[in-house]
């Protein structure tokens, strides 16, 4: 690791683990249930109006665990355990027999009952963490048995899972993602083969249709039946998910051994030349030729490019780490710089200013995992 990498990694590390994490843990986590909230204000105060997201639950246990297990929260393991036994408590569903709904106020009463693939993903990562630090076989099991809800109500004739148990105008690619995310950490933690099966099916949906190999891009929206869905100036493409893939194929080469060459430098390369601004932040949705259909920029999609740039040194790009050091300064400069240290802002517009002030607590799960790449990559 070069020298600047190794200091922003050190900055980055710091400011989780002396801001962050505190901040979150002291403001962050409802006493009375054990919930984490839903976001904090421009002020750092928290948003007692904004119901919660299962999603949100679900990576904020991800985030305390992982954070327990880096060493940088005393108690993390039993924060974790605490998001996850309210989850368990107020959003399991009444009806479905198995998994959970979607959206609670901040009593814990359900306000949409509906099921989400997407919240549900995430659900398994959690469980994945919370195995992997505690050693508790409960949520193993867990995961067993929301897997099997999942098959058993939403899997679909055409390859993957539904969008849920409502009505959606398409399928995306992006919760199956986020399944192949959960069904790698499963595996890593459990040790257990049928996760690795799990993570090929995503790998041969990822394959056959999510990856556009004409334009080298990753497609978003399908119908039923995974036939790509164009928007009205073409398809859409999120250079954050492009980025975000970079990192979850190198992640299932090192775990099944299949390689993975022909999509990981591609994706790279094509993800930096439509996605990368000239200020070295990633736009949220462009089309395969590189017009702009969205021109936001969110606070995720920095760290996921500054995470596949981890993966292009490792495979020889000169100046990958060059990238990277520079994104997390960009990172902290556009974002993580608030009147409230261990806060930080979400999205930005056209002209790079603030357009969402408050800072949801679904953030943290990407700036974990990128701090989790990075003191990794730095062995």
């Amino acid at each position: 690791m070069t020298d600047p990498l190794r200091l922003q990694t050190a900055r980055l590390v710091n400011w989780l683990r002396e801001d962050a994490i505190p901040l979150w843990q002291s403001r962050g986590i409802d006493s009375r249930t054990g919930a984490s909230v839903e976001r904090l204000l421009a002020d750092g105060r928290v948003d007692e109006e904004a119901p919660l997201r299962l999603r949100v639950q679900a990576r904020q246990a991800y985030f305390f665990a992982a954070a327990g297990q880096q060493g940088w929260c005393a108690h993390g393991s039993q924060i974790a355990r605490g998001i996850l036994d309210f989850a368990h408590t107020y959003a399991r569903h009444p009806q479905a027999g198995g998994g959970f709904v979607h959206l609670l106020d901040t009593q814990g009463g359900v306000l949409d009952s509906k099921q989400d693939l997407y919240d549900h993903a995430f659900c398994l990562l959690a469980y994945a963490w919370s195995y992997r630090v505690t050693g508790d076989r409960e949520s193993l099991q867990a995961a067993h048995r929301l897997m099997h809800h999942l098959d058993t109500r939403f899997a679909s004739s055409h390859g993957g899972w539904q969008e849920g148990d409502y009505a959606y105008p398409c399928r995306r690619q992006n919760p199956h993602m986020h399944l192949f995310e959960a069904f790698l950490a499963l595996y890593e933690a459990s040790g257990e083969a049928v996760w690795l099966r799990r993570a090929q099916q995503v790998f041969d949906l990822f394959q056959t249709y999510f990856y556009r190999p004409q334009e080298q891009v990753l497609l978003e929206f399908f119908t039923e039946d995974w036939t790509p869905l164009m928007e009205t100036s073409g398809y859409a493409v999120e250079p954050g998910h492009m980025f975000e893939w970079v990192w979850l194929l190198d992640w299932f080469q090192r775990l099944s051994g299949q390689s993975v060459s022909a999509y990981l430098l591609k994706l790279y390369h094509r993800a930096l030349a439509l996605g990368l601004t000239r200020e070295g932040l990633v736009r949220d949705v462009v089309t395969p030729t590189g017009e702009v259909l969205q021109s936001s920029k969110r606070c995720w999609g920095l760290t996921e490019y500054i995470k596949a740039n981890v993966v292009a040194a490792r495979l020889g790009e000169p100046e990958a780490e060059q990238r990277a050091a520079a994104g997390v300064d960009a990172l902290f400069h556009y974002y993580l710089s608030t009147p409230t240290a261990g806060s930080y802002v979400d999205r930005l517009g056209a002209n790079d200013e603030v357009i969402d002030a408050y800072a949801p607590a679904s953030a943290l799960y990407h700036l974990m995992a990128l701090a989790q790449a990075l003191v990794r990559h730095q062995g």
